[in-house]
């Protein structure tokens, strides 16, 4: 069963919430403390559970612990996510080093790059020429790949990574690209997040209260 987005990131929000109420001492909930703690509406949470089949008592709600073993189960994180990351420049250092992966059940394997000047083989997670991309990822069964090159380069090398048989792109540069029909490609573009910020920010500063008349 596929699920649109929007259902998907807010269960991720549901699990997140989960584990905060459970490091305050939650053992169960009900619907209207997850909702609160994940900023939608009770009904919200009932309905997107429905959709799974997850079911809580309407007097005992639902069990904090089962409920976090459920939803990573329907998330693929109820085992080690194996990810491998394409570009060495800021962004993709800046993703190398970041240690809030493992916590979320997620692995990053080795980094990618073209530039020889940053090549590692022996680093904890080591840093590999491009062409060793396919031989990497097929021997260590990597289907998700983050992408974090020059717009200038994206095309081609996520032509070089599906060719590979990555599944899953997270794709950081500037740019839309074009992905195969079984191939899923999710686009974070900083500079447009940055930009709508920037909108609503003044945007609300400079809306004036209306004066009656």
């Amino acid at each position: 069963m596929v699920m649109n987005r929007k259902c998907i990131i807010r269960l991720s929000r549901y699990k997140n919430a989960l584990k905060r109420l459970k490091s305050l001492g939650f053992v169960k909930v009900f619907s209207g403390n997850l909702a609160d703690a994940a900023g939608v509406t009770s009904s919200q949470v009932r309905k997107d559970f429905s959709l799974f089949g997850i079911t809580g008592n309407r007097r005992g709600g639902y069990r904090v612990d089962e409920l976090i073993e459920r939803i990573s189960l329907i998330l693929g994180k109820n085992e080690l996510q194996k990810v491998v990351i394409v570009g060495m420049g800021n962004i993709g250092k800046a993703l190398m080093r970041y240690r809030g992966f493992e916590a979320g059940g997620i692995k990053v394997l080795a980094g990618f790059d073209i530039d020889p000047a940053k090549y590692n083989k022996l680093a904890e997670i080591p840093i590999l020429p491009l062409e060793d991309f396919r031989e990497f990822v097929q021997s260590q069964g990597v289907k998700i790949a983050i992408l974090a090159v020059p717009d200038v380069s994206a095309h081609h090398v996520s032509e070089v990574i599906i060719s590979a048989g990555i599944k899953g792109i997270l794709n950081f540069a500037p740019i839309q690209l074009r992905g195969a029909d079984d191939v899923v490609v999710s686009s974070i573009n900083l500079e447009v997040e940055l930009e709508n910020l920037i909108y609503f920010v003044n945007a609300g500063a400079k809306t004036e209260p209306e004066i009656e008349a």
